[in-house]
């Protein structure tokens, strides 16, 4: 039988306290795993239907094969697991800032740990993304300046919801325009939020990339009577 809960790990950060705890979920009738930074739910193995939407949505709308994929935030590892089932995926770097994050997939605490370590394709980095997309050697610290075909980001809440201020510049124009400099001719970056579209957001990307749309995501949510709608934003570089 599972236990009624227990906490993983614990670790401070740059950014506050975060942890990692598994607890069974009666409503569900299965095993739960929640990240918390301080006292704030960040994540849960229950609602994974946008961060595999966000991969999703943004793969498949590249003919390419061979693709090289940014993904800013490990999280859980669902986004990127959703990244790796594809194919056409040659190489996948999982860039995030809290170290005990990645530790915990590499000491194999979470249902998809084992098959994005040992998945090949995959890299785990610790850095900070919103640095990474601001500075010329990129994402890759071993090829500087190396491009990709599609670049995603699920890091804070939604533009606006922000887990460190530091963040907030990457979502206005310059810091946008920052991602240019990352992505294929024809690239795609995606963003995943929390909230319902943002139409200001929406023209904001649009004001620097080639096209720009807002994908709703709609999920059931076990604790609310109403259907939970989540966004995931699409923009693409000309060709």
């Amino acid at each position: 039988m599972s236990l009624q809960f227990e906490e993983l790990d614990y670790q401070e950060t740059p950014i506050g306290a975060i942890s990692l705890r598994r607890r069974y979920e009666p409503l569900v009738g299965q095993e739960v795993y929640e990240v918390k930074l301080d006292d704030e739910f960040l994540m849960s193995s229950l609602f994974t239907a946008s961060e595999t939407a966000l991969a999703n949505l943004a793969v498949t709308q590249l003919a390419n094969t061979n693709l090289d994929i940014v993904v800013g935030g490990l999280g859980l590892g669902y986004t990127a697991s959703a990244v790796l089932k594809h194919r056409s995926v040659q190489s996948l770097i999982v860039v995030d800032l809290l170290q005990p994050v990645i530790r915990w997939h590499q000491n194999d605490l979470l249902p998809l740990s084992s098959e994005l370590v040992n998945d090949r394709r995959c890299q785990l980095r610790e850095g900070d993304f919103f640095a990474l997309a601001a500075s010329r050697e990129g994402f890759d610290d071993l090829r500087p300046g190396r491009k990709f075909h599609a670049i995603l980001l699920d890091i804070d809440h939604s533009p606006d919801a922000l887990l460190d201020e530091r963040s907030r510049a990457f979502y206005e124009v310059p810091g946008l325009q920052s991602i240019l400099n990352h992505l294929q001719p024809g690239g795609i970056f995606a963003l995943w939020s929390n909230n319902r579209p943002d139409d200001k957001f929406t023209e904001r990307l649009s004001s620097v990339f080639e096209t720009a749309s807002a994908e709703t995501v709609v999920f059931d949510n076990p604790y609310q009577p109403e259907q939970a709608v989540q966004t995931v934003y699409l923009a693409r570089t000309t060709s």
